[in-house]
């Protein structure tokens, strides 16, 4: 087996492509990328659906999640489950007390619309920057802030120009797993099985881990002196509420993962 991590095939959206072709026989992508394809995937951006790790795995794994995995087979790809890249938090240059201070600046986001209208719906300015330049944007003031895991903020030092991190959990940052299509219609039964198997043990190891580091890279932060403001849903105003408005109309689905979402809550996970 050959791996290609860190870019090394260049953005998702060529890694699509070259799935597409059978180029590529499996990939990691970005909720996002399917996103921009694909409006159902686009619920899984909704802010607040979950507030905790545990609650995303559970989510992700659950009935809506799950059968949303077959509306990739139009891309020319097979869905194999869910992986996650932690909850996202806000990383902001200067002092940040409240969602006024939001207002107008120019918050890094990833190329994805239901991510960038949170943003513009809170009367920020989400900016897409590539990843590799974020660093030295942040730092000369280009952009005035991101979103972003713990793990991210602290790894890539994001934190050395922060005024304030924003322990708000307000969003996950789902990532699918997938096979070419037109490998997998290459593969035995007994090899289809298999794949799957080992793909759902390994997501699962994903989803479940996170919990604990996010918990340890808030600490880390914590102990490196940068002011953390731990916030939640109420801050963001009436935002969120218009972002659901929206996008329960553009991506039905919505509805049936708030519905899984209450149930989880409800079960005290």
């Amino acid at each position: 087996m050959l791996v290609f991590p860190s870019g090394q095939l260049g953005s998702e959206a060529q890694m699509l492509q070259l799935l597409q072709r059978g180029g590529l026989d499996m990939a990691f992508l970005a909720a996002g990328e399917l996103a921009n394809r694909r409006p159902s995937f686009a619920a899984l951006f909704a802010p607040y659906i979950v507030e905790t790790p545990e609650q995303a795995r559970a989510l992700l794994q659950g009935e809506t999640a799950t059968k949303m995995l077959e509306d990739v087979r139009p891309l020319g790809l097979v869905g194999l489950g869910y992986g996650m890249a932690g909850l996202r938090q806000i990383v902001m240059r200067g002092d940040v007390q409240s969602v006024e201070d939001l207002r107008g600046r120019k918050v890094r986001t990833m190329p994805i619309e239901p991510e960038r209208d949170f943003w513009l719906k809170l009367g920020a300015a989400p900016t897409p920057i590539p990843l590799p330049a974020l660093y030295d944007a942040f730092a000369n003031g280009q952009v005035d802030g991101m979103q972003i895991d713990f793990e991210g903020s602290w790894n890539t030092r994001y934190i050395d120009n922060a005024g304030t991190v924003i322990e708000s959990n307000h969003m996950m940052l789902p990532m699918v797993g997938v096979a070419s299509a037109r490998v997998w219609s290459s593969l035995s039964e007994g090899e289809r099985t298999l794949l799957s198997e080992l793909a759902a043990k390994h997501l699962d190891q994903i989803l479940r881990v996170y919990a604990d580091i996010d918990r340890d890279y808030l600490a880390k932060i914590r102990d490196a002196g940068v002011p953390v403001l731990t916030v939640h849903r109420e801050f963001f105003g009436p935002g969120v509420d218009r972002w659901y408005e929206e996008w329960r109309a553009r991506a039905p689905v919505l509805k049936d993962l708030e519905a899984d979402a209450e149930a989880i809550r409800a079960a005290g996970e």
